[in-house]
């Protein structure tokens, strides 16, 4: 009697190297372009106004389309979203690399958030899916995500030691050899899965909310440079009005939603991804001043600059593992108000650092600011999860992870405004960093306030307006 052929076991190791290097690359990204930053400026001939775009032409992009990415995935094969975002991703990488303008390189940006929001979330929904067991997938995505978190801490120094030998071109040709090596990989290793009963895509409320927040973002940055009451930038601010208005009706009457508006019902919820759409702001939108400000206030060379900030990502990346047993142990509200205060106070801290401060009195101040947000983002996104309950979990992630981003859009939008504001009254540049930080730090220690009156668990969790509710291996944020 012959014996039933063997079944197929996918080489999970290698699966989960090759979704923990697209993770890598994603996330190197967020942080070796603010190591660049003053090369751009310099070589491109742009003002502040172009810098930030440079910026939040990728983060608008996949702050708005992660969660579609998501459903993607689970729709059309997660396997081949995952390359789709790899090629999009390395081929808008080479884009930026060959630039010869400002605008080219926004484009390319653009391009490249197009495939960091296809390509994060497909990494974790194959990572999911391999490892159907729950203990198992706990571990898997564990290592996932400290793995391709190095990313984050190794950004600015590889952007420093790349610009300083090659120019700003580098940080985004480095990405061409990684993105053909998982093209390679990706086509002999991943195995294809989707989600058959995954929702249909909301075409209407994506485009809506890249239109809105784009329209937001455009009168934000444009502002300080045309004027805050000119007709453009007026128009702009009640266009996104209208536009995200629109977005929040037809939210509430498509059958499958890109976003919930019941989940919103919950304080827990909605106190949670407020406090996150803070945390972006703060976050993303401090650290796009950090290289600038060693560079253009202290005088450091671009290496320099980019090892003196390795202190906020460093401890992001040493602390974050430990926030989430923390905030078991403690729960979410001590957690997360304590790591917003320290974030707070860190950022106020720096709104009182000159180009005469030494390096041993601004590093701990930076080293705090990446304490208190590594504190305070796994508990927030903890205590979304609970909010929407077990069968939404990977939604309730995903939505947590966008609100982020979109805090991060706004952050570098609304704190260069403020820079921008303060040099047209006569400031210094130095001043008005300073000006952004003490900014960012307020906001900051107000949200505290906010979490520690109101961040308790909602009585009730929110149930699935439907039999057939989203996977918990939708999304993730890059």
């Amino acid at each position: 009697m012959k014996s039933a052929p063997p079944v197929a076991v996918p080489n999970r190791a290698a699966l989960l190297t090759v979704t923990c290097l697209g993770q890598f690359m994603v996330l190197l990204d967020n942080t070796i372009v603010g190591a660049a930053l003053p090369d751009m400026q310099e070589r491109l001939h742009t003002r502040l106004t172009g810098l930030q775009w440079i910026v939040d032409a990728y983060v608008l992009l996949v702050a708005m389309l992660l969660l579609s990415g998501g459903v993607f995935a689970d729709r059309f094969g997660r396997k081949r979203i995952f390359l789709a975002g790899v090629v999009v991703f390395t081929a808008a990488s080479a884009l930026c690399s060959a630039a010869p303008s400002i605008g080219w390189l926004i484009v390319g940006r653009v391009l490249q958030g197009i495939g960091a929001a296809a390509l994060s979330p497909a990494s974790l929904t194959l990572l999911a899916a391999a490892y159907p067991v729950p203990h198992e997938r706990v571990r898997a995505i564990g290592l996932w995500a400290g793995l391709s978190g190095i990313g984050l801490a190794a950004g600015p120094l590889a952007g420093g030691v790349l610009v300083e030998a090659l120019g700003w071109p580098a940080i985004f040709l480095v990405n061409v050899p990684v993105g053909a090596l998982l093209l390679v990989a990706g086509l002999r290793v991943l195995d294809e899965s989707r989600n058959p009963s995954a929702p249909a895509i909301d075409v209407p409320g994506t485009v809506l909310s890249v239109l809105g927040v784009g329209a937001l973002t455009y009168g934000l940055i444009e502002g300080g440079s045309r004027g805050w009451t000119s007709p453009v930038i007026l128009s702009s601010f009640a266009a996104a009005a209208v536009v995200l208005a629109a977005f929040v009706v037809v939210e509430g009457r498509v059958p499958a939603p890109m976003l919930p508006l019941r989940l919103f019902r919950q304080r827990l919820f909605t106190v949670s991804n407020t406090a996150m759409i803070v945390v972006g702001f703060a976050l993303m939108g401090s650290s796009f001043f950090f290289s600038q400000f060693f560079v253009y206030v202290q005088g450091s060379s671009i290496l320099q600059a980019g090892v003196q900030t390795l202190p906020a990502t460093l401890a992001m990346v040493i602390v974050s593992p430990f926030a989430g047993r923390l905030a078991a142990r403690y729960g979410f509200r001590i957690m997360v108000t304590v790591g917003l205060t320290l974030a707070g106070l860190g950022l106020l801290a720096l709104g009182f650092v000159h180009a005469d401060t030494g390096y041993a009195n601004v590093w701990w101040r930076l080293a705090v600011v990446g304490i208190g947000f590594a504190l305070t983002m796994s508990p927030l996104t903890g205590a979304a999860i609970q909010a929407a309950g077990p069968q939404e979990g990977g939604l309730a992630s995903g939505v947590s992870s966008t609100t982020r981003q979109i805090g991060a859009v706004l952050g570098v939008a609304v704190l260069g405004a403020v820079v921008r504001t303060r040099e047209s009254g006569g400031a210094s540049f130095e001043a008005g960093l300073n000006s952004a930080f003490v900014v960012a730090g307020a906001v900051t220690l107000a949200t505290a306030v906010f979490t520690g009156l109101w961040l308790i668990r909602s009585t009730e969790p929110s149930r699935p307006a439907s039999p057939a509710p989203r996977v918990p291996e939708n999304t993730t944020a890059p």
